[in-house]
């Protein structure tokens, strides 16, 4: 498919055609012959004499005058946009001829040998200008490396061109193009991407993160790999005794802090007694450490020390479970397992800004709010990974944008410009990367503050919500209708599930049949959710548009500060209901069932409890027959839904860009230490 040149590039020639120097500047006059911007990644000698100046666009990249003034050149920047380099400097010339006049000379249209070895071309024209029939010579010298081309575009009357001419193509034959530098660091070995960052420093802390947590620094024991198959890290083997209950790891002897101190069993059971910690405050460490024996005492303040954790010696660790439990491994791979290192979480309160961790990359730069550099570990111990640097631009713009300009590798795709990107035709098209998450979205009811306590309110609203009509308006169709919690792709999803189907009518009875009597006995309703002032997100907007059409119920929206919103509603900071969701931390229904509706659990913010659904739950547990577990996850979850102590939304479906030059990315379900896996080529 064939591109025009940039429209950019079009204000570019007419102004060389308008012999307009950059207005209200002035030239400097110069000793240093070699002009070097790493920046764009391009370098160039301009000959003794000439006055240089740098481009007054994003265009543009600098000029270059002759001594008399008569001759001027400007190097141009532009993506390569998919063309073949000949095919693209031949309409770089064209679009140059397209302003002149019919009588333009093509005087050489050819390759070009440049010192630098790297693809070029030379056009060479003159004619007549269209705008005042002034004589014109000019030409074009375009070098490309990879995507990027760079032009160097010299122009002046006949005469003078020729008078300079030696010098324009000792110019043009030094041109050469580089890596850019981002950061600091050349772009062609850096996996940039974009990012925000968060005021709350508990999401950097592992042990109390509700984030997937920062896999480029830290790490644990096990892992999981892009086909989510449970891997070791930190623990090179393990054995298990024949009850189930004792696991014996056994750490790799090169497993190594970033400042080469090895890794030892204490470390271990140094960072889990932090995340346990009770000044800690951790609101994981019970969900994903507590089957170690001990955990819950600590935790609850009445025990210094995990009782079921015993160093045998430096690389060996043993943990005692509380039951044969087949996804206590599974659980490991979360950062509340994470292996941190005490003086450097001890070195003071912002210690994660220069964290020593054990992870594949170090994290060498933190410029607040405008980005973080990674760099490669070469001793990291599966191997130092092929991707030199990671940097995160924060706050650096709209990712697709970003994307689309060269400035990010990697960037998601939202549901309003999805419908391009799915268009063949689309020359990114063939970028795109889809997959459905093991994510699933919802709405808590607090069944401990009225009206959320009768279960025909719960249900009442549950059927009061068109899924369908949610994802096709609001999500522009992009998403899957939630009748139950278990997304799908994950182990116990059932399309024999029985939801709560939509049906305004039942919804109106059953709230009418409720001990409240209907819309009029309910007490004020408050739907709290993440963001700013006063401002309802769409989302939110259409929940609530719902309810107030098909139940007559009035609802007032609270905002909280998106940072401080996931402590807020673990605190119990909420109204009746809030928005919020779950994607799957390992790939086992225990993750969504138990950890969300088990009674007490600490992920169970809307204080559901059912003795009935505990029991199957607790037996689950320890099921070690894989059919028998999956009945008993898909019989709890049919409680759930019955139950209604959430509304169950969507599951999420992502899509996502990739450039090319990007090899192994894998679009997983759930989050990984991706980019130890990935590599980049011909960038």
């Amino acid at each position: 498919m064939k591109r025009r040149i940039p429209l950019a590039l079009t204000f570019v020639f007419l102004a060389v055609l308008a012999l307009a120097l950059p207005v209200g500047h002035v030239f400097s006059q110069s000793s240093e012959h070699n002009f070097v911007d790493s920046a764009f990644g391009v370098r160039i000698n301009y000959p003794k004499g000439w006055q240089k100046q740098n481009g007054t666009s994003a265009t543009e990249v600098a000029w270059f005058i002759s001594p008399n003034g008569a001759v001027s050149s400007v190097l141009f920047a532009s993506p390569l946009e998919g063309e073949s380099f000949e095919e693209y400097a031949r309409l770089l010339g064209e679009s140059l001829k397209a302003f002149l006049a019919d009588d333009v000379e093509i005087v050489r249209d050819e390759a070009l040998d440049i010192t630098s070895g790297q693809q070029a071309w030379i056009t060479v024209m003159s004619g007549t200008r269209s705008s005042d029939n002034s004589s014109l010579k000019l030409s074009l010298i375009t070098a490309v490396r990879g995507l990027r081309t760079f032009t160097l575009m010299t122009f002046g009357a006949p005469k003078s061109y020729d008078l300079y001419e030696d010098e324009i193509m000792a110019m043009g034959i030094s041109l050469q193009i580089d890596a850019p530098n981002i950061q600091g660091v050349p772009s062609d070995q850096a996996l940039v991407l974009a990012g925000g960052e968060s005021t709350n420093p508990r999401s950097y802390d592992p042990a109390t993160t509700h984030t997937a947590g920062n896999k480029l620094v830290f790490s644990g024991l096990v892992s999981l790999d892009p086909q989510l198959n449970l891997v070791p890290e930190l623990a090179e083997t393990w054995e298990v005794s024949s009850d189930g209950t004792v696991y014996t790891f056994h750490l790799r002897q090169n497993a190594k802090f970033h400042d080469g101190r090895p890794v030892t069993a204490q470390d271990v059971v140094y960072s889990w007694e932090r995340a346990a910690d009770p000044k800690v405050g951790s609101d994981t460490v019970l969900t994903y450490l507590g089957d170690i024996v001990g955990v819950r005492e600590m935790v609850e303040g009445q025990a210094d020390h995990i009782s079921g954790l015993k160093i045998i010696d430096d690389q060996t660790l043993q943990v005692t479970i509380d039951a044969a439990k087949p996804y206590f491994l599974l659980k490991l791979t979360y950062p509340t397992g994470f292996v941190l290192d005490r003086a450097n979480v001890e070195s003071g309160e912002e210690w994660f800004r220069k964290p020593n961790g054990t992870g594949p990359y170090k994290l060498v730069e933190w410029k607040r709010f405008e980005s973080i550099v990674y760099e490669a570990n070469p001793d990291f111990y599966l191997g130092e990974p092929q991707i030199p640097a990671v940097v995160v631009q924060l706050y650096s713009g709209v990712g697709i944008r970003l994307y689309e300009a060269g400035d990010i590798d990697i960037a998601g795709v939202p549901a309003y410009t999805l419908d391009r990107f799915l268009d063949p035709a689309e020359p990114m098209h063939d970028e795109l990367v889809s997959g459905v998450d093991l994510c699933t979205s919802y709405v808590v009811f607090d069944v401990t503050q009225p009206p959320f306590d009768d279960v025909k309110v719960r249900q009442a609203f549950s059927m009061a919500f068109d899924r369908q009509k949610y994802i096709d308006v609001v999500l522009h169709g992009v998403g899957l209708p939630a009748k139950g919690i278990y997304p799908p792709a994950l182990p116990g999803f059932s399309l024999d599930l029985e939801g709560l189907p939509f049906d305004p009518e039942q919804a109106r009875q059953l709230l009418a049949d409720s001990k409240y009597g209907g819309p009029d006995g309910l007490p004020p309703l408050v739907y709290t959710n993440g963001g700013l002032g006063s401002y309802v997100d769409p989302s939110t907007a259409a929940l609530i548009a719902m309810w107030e059409q098909y139940l007559g119920v009035t609802i007032t929206v609270e905002n909280i500060e998106p940072n401080i919103y996931i402590e807020e509603l673990y605190a119990g900071h909420h109204g009746q209901m809030f928005s919020t969701g779950w994607c799957a931390d390992y790939p086992d229904p225990e993750n969504f069932a138990d950890v969300l509706f088990h009674t007490g659990s600490e992920q169970n913010n809307g204080g559901y409890s059912n003795p009935e659904l505990d029991a199957i739950l607790e037996q689950a547990r320890v099921e070690q027959d894989v059919a028998k577990r999956i009945a008993l996850y898909q019989q709890a979850e049919q409680i759930i839904v019955q139950d209604a102590p959430v509304l169950f939304t969507v599951h999420g479906l992502s899509y996502v860009l990739v450039k090319p030059y990007v090899k192994g990315y894998v679009l997983t379900p759930i989050d990984i230490p991706l980019e130890r896996y990935m590599w980049l080529e011909n960038k």
